[in-house]
């Protein structure tokens, strides 16, 4: 199919929590709105199923998108910009060109995965990734899992797990005691609501043990994990088990704000006020603009769609909202920081660049991540570093210098046409 080409004030690549608020109040401002989704609906994974449990507010936004003039495009894949003003977007039936004014970048986040021995046998997953498959059917009932990682996620999805017919074996989060107390205590007034939901989800997982201050170092087993060896520091044990579902944390989806050369700094996208990035027209927002859930996604999206609409009067009646939300996600990240334990769980063998089975061993004799790529060519098979990138800065603190188009693997005649 030859491309196809329409022109918007707005476009929004992403349609989870902040995507959806950002086209909608740009287009209740009279704009002519994009919203380009690349799965099959909107609602991003954590409002991927409106038949299943999802909060009220995810069923106002998404009704509230539903009777929009937003044009939504689903199963779209934004893949490359010739230039800030044109995205080039793969489509089941070809290519679509979308010119846009205004951009505004909602890509989300990603689970970080942090390579340990046994870390790629199958039924070893994210934390994320096991609830989003059970969303979409995958058998779990019955099924022994044990959750381990750091961050209210591990909660939210062996909730979810359990109420669904898994049996949780225990919950390993990395975080100790105090620092989790302390951001307990301070969640009475930093967001009272997040701690009702957190003792909800906790009388969900009554009965099951919650250890803080441990880790995994191991998993074990044949064809897929048949258990996995915990640590807390001081002894280890072995624990059985069907599932490892992993979380070490979430890091934010950077390929398009590297790809337009919008200033990232600590691996998050730096904006302004108005959630306009370095890039003229560009606006960023939710997690990619730092990690804070997606109530924060709900309001900086809100404020990208009132600045791209031309109304940055209404945006600015959301900045006081927008500071409480900041104030919880700096706790948060202060509670949950990972230890320094986990960058030394890889062995030499083991692979931390899955798609071209590069081991730590290699990758360590290099001094820079341009050097190990060109040497390696870790990050650079099918996923194009989307998995290891996030480990390999963590482990040797390299960032990643460079994004070129596609953004996301993309058909061979899309590139061609």
């Amino acid at each position: 199919m030859a491309n196809s080409r329409d022109d918007y004030d707005v476009a929004v690549i992403g349609a989870g929590p902040s995507g959806i608020a950002a086209a909608c109040v740009a287009a209740e401002s009279g704009r002519r709105v994009a919203l380009l989704e690349s799965t099959l609906s909107p609602g991003g994974p954590i409002w991927r199923s409106r038949s299943g449990p999802i909060p009220r507010v995810a069923h106002r936004w998404l009704d509230r998108l539903e009777n929009s003039s937003v044009s939504v495009f689903d199963r779209t894949t934004a893949f490359a910009a010739p230039d800030r003003r044109l995205l080039l977007a793969e489509h089941p039936d070809g290519v679509m060109e979308i010119g846009c004014e205004k951009l505004i970048l909602a890509t989300g986040v990603q689970e970080l995965f942090l390579p340990f021995p046994g870390w790629t046998l199958p039924n070893v997953t994210g934390a994320g990734a096991l609830q989003a498959l059970s969303k979409s059917g995958w058998p779990i009932e019955g099924k022994r899992v044990v959750v381990a990682g750091s961050g209210p996620l591990l909660i939210a999805a062996a909730s979810y797990l359990r109420r669904h017919g898994a049996k949780i074996v225990c919950i390993a989060e990395q975080a100790g005691m105090m620092k989790l107390a302390k951001f307990t205590l301070a969640l009475t007034y930093l967001a009272p609501s997040k701690l009702i939901q957190a003792v909800g989800l906790q009388r969900d997982l009554f009965g099951v043990r919650y250890k803080t201050g441990c880790w995994p170092v191991a998993a074990h087993g044949e064809d897929c994990v048949e258990s996995v060896t915990l640590s807390n520091g001081k002894s280890e044990w072995t624990q059985e088990c069907d599932y490892l579902a992993c979380a070490f944390r979430l890091i934010p989806n950077l390929q398009w704000p590297g790809l337009l050369r919008c200033r990232i700094e600590h691996g998050q996208v730096q904006v302004d006020s108005l959630q306009e990035t370095s890039i003229s027209g560009v606006f960023c927002a939710g997690d990619a603009t730092g990690i804070a859930g997606s109530d924060a996604a709900l309001i900086e999206g809100r404020i990208a769609g009132h600045a791209a609409g031309g109304q940055p009067e209404k945006a600015k009646r959301l900045f006081a909202a927008r500071r409480r939300t900041r104030r919880f996600a700096e706790g948060m990240a202060r509670a949950f920081a990972l230890r320094d334990e986990l960058k030394g769980l890889a062995a030499e063998d083991t692979i931390v660049c899955r798609c071209e089975d590069v081991t730590h061993g290699r990758i360590a004799e290099h001094d820079t991540l341009r050097s190990a790529k060109l040497q390696t060519r870790c990050g650079m098979g099918p996923c194009q570093g989307r998995t290891c990138l996030g480990s390999l800065q963590l482990l040797y603190g390299w960032t990643n210098d460079s994004a070129r188009p596609p953004v996301l693997p993309t058909r061979v005649e899309s590139l061609s046409g």
